[in-house]
């Protein structure tokens, strides 16, 4: 995810939104996030929610998938 800091030291993801300095994390103005910024360029990316651990990841059909 690209970040740019603006002038006030909040900092503004340039594809989907904004990041709050020093909070980590991102907001997009229309509740979307696209999956380029979430992924990264990987396939594969590990979520916490609630203590435990989920693996969200990019199928070879480009399908999204979220397990446990």
């Amino acid at each position: 995810m690209h970040v740019i800091p603006k002038p006030d030291g909040e900092t503004s993801d340039a594809a989907s939104g904004r990041q709050d300095a020093g909070e980590g994390r991102c907001f997009a103005p229309d509740g979307v996030i696209r999956t380029a910024s979430l992924m990264s360029g990987r396939r594969e990316v590990i979520i916490l929610h609630a203590g435990e651990r989920y693996r969200l990841r990019i199928t070879a059909n480009d399908k999204l998938i979220l397990t446990k």
